[in-house]
């Protein structure tokens, strides 16, 4: 844990616990301030460092708020003046506001993730026409702003002029800088580690991605997890339930028994420090902020503590195939000529006639091509036939016709042999899909289309299926395109030709099944399901408004694996958070036997409850390095 050691005020303080603890030491051992000066400098203490719980105290006295932690502290001090236990009064005091301090340090250090995103925001821009640095908030969308190498980008926008390598760990958590090109889409907050590039803004200041990210993030503080709540409502209980208790100890001997009224005021005034629910009330809040920043810090966006505790209580997780699984975008897995073609033949036909279309499979022929080092061949009198194909001439290959597109479309024009028809249902029953060409005459040759799987789906599947959660596969592909990528991913339960209403439907079918059940798709055609689902979860969420508004977690990047480390993450911190509260119960009840049995100690009381406070914080804060 980061101790301010470089805050005047937090060094004051620890100066002065230190001084009262030596002389209550001196005081155990028989040196005593002499009288009439002990209340007077002990009264310094406790009013220059306790002077904020004290009053605060009073004033829920005043309010008859038997609730308040400040009114037990104000009981205790004064009783402890009343007994002449002055150092007594002043340790009691100035450990409780030390363990206010640790508490106050222990939040701040588990939101360091998050207000580095704020630290890292940039206030002013760079504008092109006039050279000025203007405050972001005053520049509109479509603005040419510059950026320099080595400066924050301040605005979201698309690169026009420069070429750059940015890192983008801000809002992604990926480590890895990205190579970044003129058309290129950037976000504010983002590091330009390189060139000098100019930027066309695409959002306000308000509406940038980094601007959402930090505001849902503060706002998902107020989403508490049910531990927190029931913890927060069972110490407004607890609170008036001990000075009933204190009431007690102190009634019982005195007035019945006969017994001596400073030993069992003494008691009394023990049960009520040690009875403070400091540990109990810390316990939680600690752990989901550091949960909540070890994720932020690796691209993972969770609104609130709420989703923390609910994803570990996840038994299923539904996924969507497109841009979930896969990358989303075509590639060319199969290229199969036909009839005496060769492959740079066939590719290179076929890519030019798709050059002027803007099909995603016209766009993954033509990359295909390039990268085997054929250019596309020149052609003319290119006819595109909507939900078909299309027709073009071309100008190498003798200026023959090019047909290109589904087999339907092909029979229309050309003869096809079984051979090619065995090829196209092959290919489908893979959940491939077939582009088949033909120039001359019969068909020329078959290319093979396939959603490419992300490189990290298969592992990432294989650890929550050891988490002991089920995978299931919710996607619109047709049912052997969610077979073949299923198999390929070791996902044994998948549907497919889902609408988004019937992705709806499986949800509420999935909860009634498992109860708790995860939704992780890419926030737009998904909305419906995550908004059903226990904790939804948004993929490759930078840039999506959707994603990030309608998800519980939006991740910032296209990561899959961090689904499992989510989990773990999020069963771990519930674990800490039961630990910490049992551990903080436990200690307290050990207390309040001794002081009904008359052994309990003020001075040992409070040592044990700030001491229990630290341990708390600490061991919490280590979830903010858990990997």
């Amino acid at each position: 844990m980061k101790l301010p050691f470089k805050d005047r005020k937090f060094i004051l303080l620890l100066a002065g616990v230190i001084v009262v603890i030596i002389l209550e030491i001196l005081s155990l051992s028989g040196i005593h301030i002499p009288m009439p000066y002990a209340p007077f400098i002990f009264a310094i203490f406790v009013l220059g460092i306790g002077y904020n719980v004290l009053w605060n105290g009073i004033k829920s006295l005043l309010k008859l708020n038997f609730g308040s932690i400040n009114l037990l502290m104000l009981i205790a001090v004064a009783g402890a003046f009343y007994l002449g236990e002055y150092p007594e009064a002043a340790v009691v005091i100035v450990l409780y506001v030390l363990g206010e301090r640790l508490e106050d340090i222990g939040i701040e250090n588990s939101k360091t993730a998050l207000d580095e995103l704020v630290s890292k925001s940039p206030k002013t821009a760079t504008v092109k026409l006039t050279g000025d640095q203007l405050l972001i908030d005053r520049i509109t969308i479509g603005t040419i702003i510059q950026v320099k190498p080595g400066e924050l980008i301040p605005m979201d926008g698309k690169i026009t002029e420069g070429e750059t390598t940015i890192d983008e760990a801000s809002i992604t958590g990926e480590p890895i800088p990205k190579d970044k090109h003129k058309g290129d889409i950037v976000f504010a907050g983002t590091l330009n580690k390189h060139g000098f590039i100019e930027i066309e803004t695409t959002k306000l200041s308000a509406d940038t991605t980094f601007s959402k990210i930090v505001k849902l993030t503060f706002e998902g503080q107020a989403n508490k997890s049910d531990t927190q709540k029931f913890i927060q409502k069972f110490s407004k209980k607890y609170t008036p339930a001990i000075i009933l208790l204190s009431v007690l100890v102190f009634v019982i001997p005195v007035v019945f028994n006969h017994q001596p009224i400073d030993k069992w005021l003494n008691q009394a005034i023990t049960l009520l420090v040690i009875a403070c629910p400091c540990a109990l009330v810390i316990s939680t809040p600690v752990a989901i902020y550091a949960a909540i920043g070890n994720a932020s810090g690796k691209g993972a966006l969770i609104k609130g503590g709420k989703y923390v505790e609910a994803l570990a209580k996840v038994k299923a997780i539904a996924l969507d195939k497109t841009r979930t699984i896969t990358f989303g975008k075509p590639i060319v897995s199969d290229v199969i000529p036909l009839n005496g073609t060769d492959k740079e033949e066939l590719l290179a036909c076929a890519a030019g006639a798709e050059v002027f279309s803007e099909h995603p499979l016209a766009e993954a022929i033509i990359e295909a091509t390039r990268k085997e080092g054929f250019e596309p061949h020149a052609v003319e009198k290119f006819k595109s036939i909507a939900g078909k194909g299309a027709i073009a001439k071309c100008l190498v290959c003798e200026d023959e016709t090019i047909f290109i597109g589904k087999l339907s479309f092909i029979e229309e024009h050309q003869p096809v042999s079984e051979e090619a028809r065995k090829i196209v249902t092959q290919l489908v029953a893979l959940g491939k899909t077939s582009v088949v060409v033909s120039f001359g005459d019969g068909v020329a040759g078959i290319i093979g289309l396939m959603d490419e799987i992300k490189p990290d789906s298969a592992e990432a599947l294989k650890e929550i299926e050891e988490l002991n959660l089920e995978p299931v596969m919710l996607t619109g592909d047709h049912e052997q395109a969610a077979k073949y990528i299923s198999e390929q991913v070791g996902i044994k339960k998948f549907y497919g030709n889902l609408l988004p209403e019937n992705k709806s439907d499986k949800i509420k079918e999935l909860l009634n099944e498992y109860k708790y059940v995860a939704m992780v798709g890419d926030g737009v055609n998904d909305a419906p399901a995550l908004a059903l689902s226990t904790v939804g979860i948004a993929m490759g969420a930078a840039g999506s408004d959707t994603a990030i508004e309608t998800a519980n977690i939006a991740l910032m990047n296209d990561k899959l694996s961090l689904i499992p480390f989510l989990i773990r993450l999020s069963k771990r911190t519930l674990r800490q958070i039961k630990i910490n509260t049992i551990g903080a119960i436990l200690i307290k009840l050990i207390f309040i036997i001794l002081a009904f049995a008359g052994y309990s100690n003020l001075v040992l009381a409070i040592a044990a409850d700030v001491g229990v406070t630290l341990i708390v914080i600490l061991i919490s804060l280590r979830l903010m390095k858990f990997k």
